[in-house]
């Protein structure tokens, strides 16, 4: 008898809960909260609102690997001049060659840089990678592929990216797990 009535009490409570919840099919509710990491995840950075401007720092925190860096756009730069044009390496028809100047500082223990979180977003909604390729004359320094970054040290260099001649993205987005937006940096005009 003890158990009916516990799991009589324990089901009018559930309905109870159920009942108090609300509905995302109502109009009007509001979006459900996001779910809270779980301790083995690195907790997300706080979100960001509008674009950045270029030389301001995002502080990066990795709780999971115990780190802690900054990192910033120094600079864009669009028309680059290399021995392979982007058009021949990937068979499009009017892209050219531009570079994103990168500087990652480690500022609590040995953070991880690569140029693989970073992407050019332009107004219609497309966003571009960084090129998987190098040539001995694209400007240098370049940014790692990968590279650690020790607690105290910097890295900086130039990434470069295959982009439509014709136009000039509007953001650069770090698109690293960290953040659950990721931050944004607005593109200045030539």
């Amino acid at each position: 008898m003890r158990i009916t009535a516990a799991a009589l009490t324990a089901a009018t409570l559930l309905a109870t809960l159920t009942a108090c919840g609300s509905s995302d099919d109502t109009a009007g509710s509001k979006a459900p909260s996001k779910p809270k990491p779980s301790p083995t995840s690195p907790a997300p950075s706080p979100t960001l609102a509008a674009p950045m401007t270029f030389g301001k720092t995002v502080e990066v925190r990795n709780d999971e690997e115990g780190t802690l860096a900054t990192v910033t756009i120094l600079g864009y730069e669009q028309g680059i001049k290399a021995s392979t044009t982007a058009d021949d390496e990937f068979g499009t028809n009017g892209y050219v060659w531009a570079t994103l100047e990168l500087k990652l500082c480690s500022t609590k223990g040995t953070s991880g840089a690569t140029r693989y979180p970073w992407a050019l977003a332009y107004t219609d909604g497309s966003r571009i990678e960084p090129s998987g390729v190098t040539y001995g004359d694209f400007p240098k320094p370049e940014y790692p592929y990968e590279a650690m970054v020790k607690e105290g040290d910097c890295i900086r260099g130039k990434t470069v990216f295959a982009v439509p001649g014709d136009e000039r993205p509007d953001r650069v987005l770090y698109t690293t797990k960290l953040f659950d937006t990721p931050p944004e940096w607005h593109v200045p005009n030539a």
